[in-house]
């Protein structure tokens, strides 16, 4: 926002490094506990961003609407309003975040595993820093705009004064409008607006819902027809660098090896007198028979 009480910058900043906290706190915990840790583990800080953004966009917006309609509330009120809108909806898609990565710690991949466990605890120490950390963060920004105090330096703007004889640059900084007006309280946002005058009648038009049920039937006759394509197994190639050796390796060996088939190896799963040399010859005799 352009105004310099009601930026939320500092608010944004803290939903970021509540994700961050709950990165350090569960990689923490796993490396205290001996989960060993592998290069794919170093992907579950995106993952983790993702969904703390989003946790704190859903907190965020349910703050607002909860200050927009009860105004003269306390902050007790609002913060309770706040989570008993915006709860449930975290707490759904943290627990089917945490479900998913947590089955999938049954893999037998031990790589797989452990990036499951990390990301997954990830996911419950994000619960609870939105939860607390975030939710004692908006108290202490919803206080900052009442007191009227600049959302960088905390310092009480003086919206009373008459900034005339100030540089346009000095009112748009300090007092949020360059005419040297104080900024008012913004309504609805932009954006709420929008989705509630224009695209809410739009989407509800009988002509606009027939070509939905259209467009979405294409897609899942689309999609049903991409699964039967789909073919079991990894192209080791995509799991290496584009300038690795790995792939010119890969390509070599499909050129030139590829007609023999998959390599078959015989295990003797018992001891063996390898001094003997009946057994030896034993061994060699298996060995051209399989050949």
């Amino acid at each position: 926002r352009l105004s310099c009480i009601r930026n939320n910058i500092w608010l944004a900043s803290c939903g970021v490094l509540s994700s961050g906290l709950a990165v350090l706190s569960s990689f923490g915990l796993m490396l205290f506990c001996g989960v060993p840790f592998v290069v794919t583990v170093a992907n579950a800080p995106f993952l983790i961003l993702g969904v703390g953004v989003d946790d704190m966009f859903i907190m965020i917006a349910s703050w607002e609407q909860s200050s927009r309609k009860n105004e003269k509330s306390s902050v007790k009120s609002l913060l309770a309003e706040t989570y008993a809108e915006a709860a449930l909806s975290v707490t759904i898609t943290t627990l089917t975040d945490v479900l998913a990565f947590f089955i999938g710690t049954w893999t037998a991949f031990p790589s797989v595993r452990s990036f499951c466990l990390y990301t997954g605890t990830a996911f419950v120490f994000c619960y609870v820093y939105t939860m607390t950390f975030f939710g004692a963060v908006l108290v202490l920004n919803h206080k900052r705009e009442q007191g009227n105090r600049h959302w960088l330096t905390c310092m009480r703007v003086d919206v009373g004064k008459d900034q005339a004889e100030n540089s346009c640059l000095y009112n748009a900084c300090c007092i949020g409008s360059c005419s040297g007006q104080p900024s008012q309280p913004e309504g609805e946002h932009p954006m709420s607006l929008f989705f509630k005058k224009y695209y809410g009648p739009f989407v509800t038009n009988k002509w606009i819902k027939v070509l939905m049920v259209l467009l979405y039937g294409a897609y899942l006759g689309g999609s049903i027809y991409g699964c039967t394509q789909v073919r079991e197994g990894i192209d080791l190639r995509n799991l290496a660098n584009d300038a690795s050796y790995v792939i010119p390796y890969y390509d070599d060996d499909d050129k030139y090896f590829s007609t023999y088939g998959p390599r078959v190896m015989v295990v003797i799963t018992e001891s063996v007198d390898y001094w003997n040399e009946s057994v030896r010859l034993g061994i060699e005799s298996c060995a051209q028979n399989l050949e």
